[in-house]
């Protein structure tokens, strides 16, 4: 049979090794599978030395496939003033570094959420224009565009490439834009919500094909415009990549380990269950229970676990490389996440899961019934959502765990039927809508 022809991909996203964190690895998994399935991606990024990241990863540098080609640009961003102003780091998504904002917190909030429409970061969006611009000139030609966001700014650049040039435009979106649950501390004015919300609409019309990471999230956009046809909206959850986990599962013997990687605030209300690990350690002296967090943890959740007489038995580790975050996940015994306790929180998916479903622990879900992370944990037999105030559930729970640490401290599920988010294979999918 003949092979099937080349097709040629512009990935065009702001994060890009050596960024770290959770929005880097969409992208970079993507590029790194896509040639497998006869796409060549070109990838237009922000020169690292001007990039604001929260976090670095340069490990993942060595992800990126020699042969694929990145055009790093430069950027015009308000975040060194921001840093000047403030004594602060760039912010996370969430605001999950900043703790309890004071005044000059809050007007800088207000001032990023109406004088930079959609985002800060829409100061690339120039550069990353001009960059496909001399490529398009020197006559190089590619099937499809694909604009990975947030930064949301970034779905412009695909706007104005399809308006420019009509090319094929794949919208990639991996949270929501207008109902992100931190979007009213921005504090945004009528008029300044009426723009994003424009611009919203406008990427969401255009766009030939828009990618979601949830169901929820699909239904989400959907409804904010019932009238396009269902068929531009694809669900492309996160995945893991194979090739993280080559390393062999290596719970504890010694003690009950309960990790979690990433951020987590006070906004993913696990004090309930803080509270049933707390009376679970007292009920059983004879079980060492432990609990680490790996990653950023706000100063109230801190407070918290103090509160709940567990400071003493908890390990704090700041930002890791991706390939430590993995090791930490299989030295555990059980995984922890949490789905924020805010409003339209059904579609929150975290792309932490799928790597928490490829380590096959067993795992702690602090959300709400129903939501997507609830019907995937159920869906592959890892657990189920833990309702933020079924306190008697979450002793239950932890107490089912105990027992069976008792019997066995390896709690280790078996083959869990998670092939399908494999980032190969959901590269694949991608290559379909190119």
């Amino acid at each position: 049979m003949p092979s099937s022809p080349l097709l040629r991909l512009l990935v065009i996203t702001y994060y890009w090794p050596p960024s770290g964190g959770a929005g880097v690895q969409r992208c970079l998994k993507f590029v790194k599978h896509l040639g497998h399935f006869n796409v060549e991606p070109t990838v237009i990024t922000v020169d690292a030395h001007q990039a604001s990241y929260p976090v670095r990863d340069a490990s993942l540098l060595a992800e990126v496939p020699p042969t694929v080609r990145v055009i790093r640009t430069g950027t015009t961003e308000p975040f060194e003033s921001y840093k000047k102003l403030t004594g602060r780091a760039v912010p996370y998504g969430g605001f999950a570094n900043e703790g309890k904002p004071g005044p000059g917190q809050q007007m800088l909030r207000f001032v990023r959420g109406n004088l930079f429409i959609p985002d800060p970061r829409r100061g690339w969006n120039r550069h990353a224009l001009a960059a496909v611009e001399k490529l398009l000139a020197a006559g190089e030609q590619f099937d499809a565009v694909l604009t990975s966001s947030p930064p949301h700014s970034t779905q412009l650049i695909g706007l104005e490439l399809q308006r420019r040039h009509g090319l094929r435009w794949l919208a990639d979106l991996r949270d929501p834009w207008t109902d992100i649950y931190y979007y009213k501390d921005l504090h945004h004015t009528p008029l300044a919500a009426w723009l994003d919300r424009r611009y919203e609409h406008q990427v969401l019309t255009r766009a030939d094909a828009v990618l979601v990471t949830s169901p929820e999230t699909k239904r989400l956009f959907q409804a904010k415009l019932p009238g396009l046809p269902a068929t531009k909206f694809h669900v492309l959850p996160n995945g893991y990549d194979e090739s993280d986990f080559r390393q062999p599962s290596q719970p504890p013997q010694d003690c009950l380990r309960i990790t979690h990687t990433g951020t987590i605030t006070e906004l993913y209300h696990i004090n309930r269950l803080l509270e049933a690990v707390a009376a679970c350690a007292v009920a059983h002296p004879a079980v060492p229970l432990r609990l680490r967090f790996v990653g950023q943890v706000s100063a109230q959740l801190r407070e918290q676990i103090a509160a709940a007489g567990l400071a003493n038995i908890t390990e704090f580790i700041n930002f890791v490389p991706h390939d430590q975050s993995v090791t930490y996940l299989l030295e555990s015994s059980v995984l922890l996440m949490a789905i924020p306790d805010v409003p339209r929180n059904l579609g929150i998916l975290p792309g932490k899961v799928f790597e928490y479903l490829a380590a096959g622990k067993p795992i702690l879900c602090v959300g709400p019934r129903g939501c997507d992370a609830d019907q995937l944990l159920q869906e592959c037999g890892a657990g189920q959502a833990l309702p933020y105030e079924d306190a008697a559930l979450m002793r239950a729970t932890v107490e089912q765990l105990v027992q069976r640490w008792q019997v066995g401290p390896n709690l280790d599920l078996p083959t869990l039927e998670h092939g399908r988010y494999s980032r190969r294979a959901l590269a694949g999918e991608l290559a379909g809508l190119v």
